[in-house]
């Protein structure tokens, strides 16, 4: 029997859409843990390894991590992996007011998971899932991130107001899923 996985988070909503998207199929068990990671500077890729890294060696097994970006078009990527500082201070509302005197406001949703095998020699391997739209006013629940605030290309909608079967269809954190389930099954 395969050693269970640890899911690095604190956030429950996350740990539930995560459950929800690998489905009751996912051949490994999955379990939660909050760690003190540092919060890490860098482009997507790089922070993901060194974050799933250190998290190996506080839990000394599999471990996966995610990191989740918002880049913005008009600002050259920014926010980017630092999305969880400017929704910190500024919230979904602030995060529309931010691009107010840009016309483009196009952006990137970017999901990284970094699986960590658990063993001492092993490497990080990383899944990555990207979903294009625009940032708009806040519309619908305001709970969960910035999903109020973007609204995913060919849709009317922000990711807020889909249902979340809908949402686990399309967003870049199911895309990231899709390749990391498909590289854990058999």
């Amino acid at each position: 029997m395969s050693k269970p996985i640890t899911f690095v988070t604190g956030n429950s909503k996350k740990l539930e859409e995560v459950i929800q998207i690998l489905g009751s199929d996912f051949p490994r068990q999955l379990v939660s843990r909050k760690l003190d990671l540092p919060e890490l500077q860098g482009e997507i890729n790089e922070v993901s390894i060194l974050k799933a890294k250190e998290a190996h060696r506080q839990v000394l097994g599999p471990v996966v991590v995610e990191d989740t970006a918002l880049c913005f078009n008009s600002l050259k990527g920014l926010p980017g992996p630092y999305i969880k500082w400017f929704l910190e201070k500024l919230g979904p509302e602030g995060l529309y007011r931010l691009l107010h005197g840009f016309e483009d406001k196009s952006a990137q949703a970017v999901c990284t998971f970094a699986y960590h095998p658990g063993g001492e020699d092993d490497e990080v391997v990383l899944f990555q899932g990207k979903t294009n739209g625009v940032i708009v006013s806040p519309k619908g629940p305001t709970d969960f991130g910035w999903d109020a605030c973007f609204q995913p290309c060919d849709y009317n909608i922000t990711y807020a107001e889909m249902p979340k079967t809908e949402k686990n269809k399309i967003s870049h954190r199911y895309k990231a899923l899709d390749l990391f389930r498909n590289y854990i099954k058999p």
